[in-house]
């Protein structure tokens, strides 16, 4: 059953994308650009954790 619901799940979310796409290009380019920046400031809190252990977790 976890599977089909799974299938599902991810088919409306590519209608939905597909849809967004289609109908307002320039809107589906903000999500995408919405989204590389939480994926890029993600990556930079975890380097910056990162160092700050390597650096022996001082204040």
């Amino acid at each position: 059953m976890a599977v089909n619901a799974k299938k599902i799940t991810v088919y409306v979310l590519v209608v939905f994308v597909m849809y967004v796409i289609i109908t307002d290009p320039a809107k589906a380019a903000d999500y995408v650009k919405i989204g590389f920046e939480g994926i890029s400031d993600a990556a930079k809190a975890i380097g910056d954790f990162m160092t700050w252990v390597a650096d022996g977790a001082k204040s």
